[in-house]
């Protein structure tokens, strides 16, 4: 089991390596991409200036606290999509019978298929994060919070991006329902938790993960909470045992499909 493990963590780096290989051979490209995306981000951040330049706090956040929310909001957004990129596409390659390659290989179908691809501007992101943490104030406990928190989101939003992909396998063609829920992950993140009130916010702390993502971390990097922390590592470990499971359950049908066609 071990060994399998490491087998397929050799697999995956070096996959992103070839991936990263390929898409450095245009520098300016690749460059391009990386700092567009970091300016598209910072221009948000004016926003919250001119609003921040009338009022002191919004939803219970100081600008501090927003800029820790933009941080970690882009940086979890960036892991996810550069190692993770084609979770994003999943319901596009079951309906199109492109899981039929990763079949037949001695790996781990479900991280096979979500690693083949890396999203560079996505490296922008990450970049945008951690500038971003140093703005707000850097201390050595905040970065290792805040890169750990990076992660643990980067498979949160990930998990869910599985998860509604693998839809696909009882419903059909599900991109719209997967895209949807995917953007509600990521619009609500950069706002604070504080102006959503009632259902709305519960909704934000339960059943769209925002709050294990976004709002927690910041909390937590505010003023340490060992809870909260714990709560955030349950959950990202069952969502993600959660996810192989449905990802397998739906493999169950797709491979049944296929062996019918062929039959016929």
């Amino acid at each position: 089991m071990l060994q399998e493990v490491k087998n397929q963590l050799r697999v995956t780096t070096k996959t992103i390596k070839y991936g990263l290989m390929r898409e450095m051979i245009n520098k300016t490209s690749f460059l391009m991409n990386i700092a567009f995306m970091i300016l598209n981000n910072a221009s948000f951040i004016i926003q919250w200036i001119v609003v921040y330049s009338l009022k002191e706090d919004v939803g219970g956040y100081t600008f501090n606290q927003v800029l820790l929310l933009w941080a970690i909001a882009a940086s979890t957004y960036g892991f996810s999509h550069f190692i993770f990129k084609k979770s994003y596409y999943l319901s596009d390659v079951i309906t199109n019978g492109k899981l039929d390659s990763f079949l037949v290989q001695p790996k781990n179908v479900l991280i096979s298929v979500i690693t083949t691809d890396i999203e560079v501007s996505a490296l922008g992101d990450i970049l945008y994060g951690y500038i971003v943490l140093v703005i707000s104030g850097l201390t050595v406990t905040k970065f290792i919070l805040f890169t750990f928190f990076s992660i643990t989101g980067a498979i949160i939003i990930t998990d869910i991006a599985v998860i509604l992909g693998s839809l696909s396998f009882w419903l059909g063609k599900s991109d719209m329902i997967a895209d949807t829920g995917n953007n509600l992950m990521s619009n609500f993140s950069t706002y604070p938790d504080g102006i959503f009130k009632g259902v709305s916010r519960i909704l934000l702390l339960t059943v769209i993960p925002v709050g294990l993502t976004s709002y927690f971390p910041v909390w937590i990097m505010t003023k340490f909470d060992i809870k909260l922390t714990l709560v955030i590592i349950v959950v990202t470990i069952i969502l993600t045992i959660f996810t192989f499971l449905i990802f397998y359950r739906g493999l169950r049908r797709y491979s049944s499909s296929n062996l019918m066609i062929s039959k016929i």
